[in-house]
C-alpha cells in the first residue's frame, strides 16, 4: 500500500487507514491514555505516513513494521513536547506578588518568618504543595507525581494557598501600620 500512496493513489490512503488504523490508534491510546489525544495523534501519524511513504523499502521491513516505527517515533515526539509544555508551566505560573519585597534584609527575614507562620494556618494540601515547590524547588508536575494527585489539583492548591497567604500577610501588615 505504501508504494501506491507514494505514487499518489488516493484509494490506497483510505485502504491504509482501514487496514492499519486500529493498530495505530491502539498504540496511541497506550502511549497517551486519552482518547481525544490518541485520535489527534493517529491523524498526525497518517499524515506523516503519507509524506514519507516513498521511503518505505519492502526489502528492509514489512509494511506494518514501517508504519509502527513511524507511529512510535511520532508518539514519543508528542510525549516529549507535552512534557516540555508541562515543565514550562511550573512555579512560574504563580501570579506576581502584590507588593515588592522590602529591600532591608531584616525586614525580609521578618516577612519570611511571618509567611512561614501564615503557611502553618493553610489547609494541609495547600501547605504541602507550597512547601514542596518552595523548599524543594519541585515543579507542579513533579509534585503531582510525588503526591499521586492530578496536575490540575496541584495547581489549584498552589494558587489558592498563595492567594490565602497574601491575604493573611496583607491583613497582618494593615494591623501593624495602624
Amino acid at each position: 500500500m505504501l508504494p501506491r500512496i507514494a505514487a499518489g493513489d488516493g484509494t490506497a490512503v483510505r485502504a491504509c487507514i482501514d487496514r492499519y488504523g486500529g493498530m495505530v490508534y491502539g498504540m496511541a491510546r497506550r502511549f497517551l491514555r486519552d482518547p481525544a489525544a490518541a485520535d489527534d495523534a493517529s491523524q498526525d501519524i497518517f499524515i506523516e505516513l503519507w509524506k514519507v511513504a516513498a521511503r518505505f523499502d519492502r526489502s528492509a521491513a514489512k509494511e506494518s513494521t514501517f508504519i509502527l516505527t513511524i507511529a512510535r517515533r511520532r508518539l514519543i515526539d508528542r510525549l516529549r513536547r507535552d512534557k516540555a509544555r508541562v515543565q514550562a508551566d511550573s512555579i512560574e505560573t504563580v501570579p506576581e506578588p502584590v507588593s515588592e519585597m522590602p529591600a532591608d534584609k531584616v525586614e525580609q527575614a521578618d516577612l519570611a518568618g511571618r509567611a512561614m507562620q501564615a503557611m502553618q494556618q493553610l489547609p494541609a494540601d495547600q501547605r504541602r504543595v507550597l512547601e514542596l515547590a518552595i523548599s524543594q524547588g519541585l515543579s507542579y508536575s513533579q509534585i503531582a507525581e510525588k503526591l499521586d494527585v492530578p496536575l490540575g489539583t496541584i495547581k489549584s492548591h498552589a494558587r489558592r494557598g498563595l492567594i490565602r497567604l497574601r491575604e493573611m500577610l496583607a491583613v497582618e501588615q494593615e494591623s501593624e501600620s495602624k
